[in-house]
């Protein structure tokens, strides 16, 4: 006797079950290596953390056109006469990965720039000079460790590559990638090096501003560094202690909430990326209170600047 004769109804369920799972499964999106692409036009990312960044902008944008995904409002048209999109990322590192991420998977993205303001840790550099690092790492994935007898006991199945700050052991992340045998462990993303030539090629051609729209001035006029490291974490930092660490440790000339994260999503999908810095505070290293409030708009001019100059120095421009 077959199953069929001695089961007609839970068999002739089970098939009904296997057919309607076979049709949703041909109507879902086939997994493939190539993205979601649903603006074929070739474009430049260009991404800011908060709409004051942003604005500068977009309001030198030609033919832009709107329209949102998720909540997310892109804008496109073309800026130094290149095509591009530019949306914010949002602040600290989820948000950036996940907008990043978004735009990858709906536009045909061939490099990715950010645009903002950060904290300085370098003590060479003051507030309203950019900086263009070379490579980003995420500070704040850590091991908080426990205190054992008067010393911190660390987990064996992590890696330290450098110095604690206290109970703070950083550790790298893991990132999977086209054509990886499995998931790669790193501390630091490296940015494009085409894209760090246009930062370089833009760096004597940009004016910076030195003061405020209601007259604050800096001591200096801020200047362009190109090269050196960046780092990354979910804090907002306004403390010496810890800046000194940040310098000492990473050799990191600046701190933010987003890049490293956006540089993680551009190494993964295989996207150039760079982020374009300009310091608005020195996170806890000037002599009184956090300036960023004071000087935000100034940076975020500084660092549209240099931005808008990379653009013109790029090859292949349309």
């Amino acid at each position: 006797m077959t199953f069929l004769a001695f089961a007609p109804h839970a068999a002739r369920n089970l098939c009904a079950g296997l057919s309607s799972a076979l049709l949703i499964a041909a109507s879902l999106p086939e997994l493939a290596e190539a993205r979601d692409v649903r603006d074929a036009t070739p474009r430049i990312a260009v991404v800011s953390a908060f709409a004051p960044e942003l604005e500068i902008l977009k309001g030198e944008m030609r033919d832009r056109s709107e329209h949102s995904v998720n909540g997310v409002n892109f804008a496109m048209g073309t800026l130094e006469g290149r095509r591009v999109v530019l949306f914010l990322s949002g602040i600290s590192v989820v948000n950036a990965a996940m907008t990043a991420q978004l735009a990858l998977d709906r536009f045909a993205i061939e490099g990715i720039v950010f645009s903002g303001i950060a904290g300085g840790v370098d003590p060479s550099l003051g507030i309203g000079d950019v900086a263009v690092p070379e490579r980003w790492g995420q500070y704040l994935e850590m091991l908080f460790a426990r205190e054992v007898d008067g010393s911190w006991a660390t987990m064996p199945f992590f890696e330290y590559p450098y110095g604690n700050f206290g109970m703070m052991f950083p550790r790298p992340v893991t990132v999977l990638h086209a054509g990886a045998d499995g998931p790669e462990t790193r501390f630091w993303f490296p940015v494009d090096e085409a894209l760090l030539e246009a930062a370089r090629g833009a760096a004597d051609k940009v004016t910076f501003a030195r003061c405020t729209a209601d007259g604050r001035c800096l001591e200096r006029l801020p200047r362009i560094v190109v090269g050196g490291s960046g780092v990354s974490g979910g804090a907002f930092v306004d403390n010496a202690d810890f800046r000194t660490w940040v310098f000492e440790t990473f050799g990191a000339r600046l701190l933010d909430m987003e890049s490293a994260a956006v540089a993680h999503v551009a190494y993964a999908n295989g996207v150039p990326f760079v982020a374009v810095r300009s310091l608005a505070d020195l996170a806890g290293g000037g002599a009184g209170a956090n300036q960023m409030e004071t000087f935000l708009e100034l940076a975020a001019g500084n660092a549209a600047a240099v931005v808008r100059a990379m653009l013109r120095e790029m090859p292949g421009r349309p």
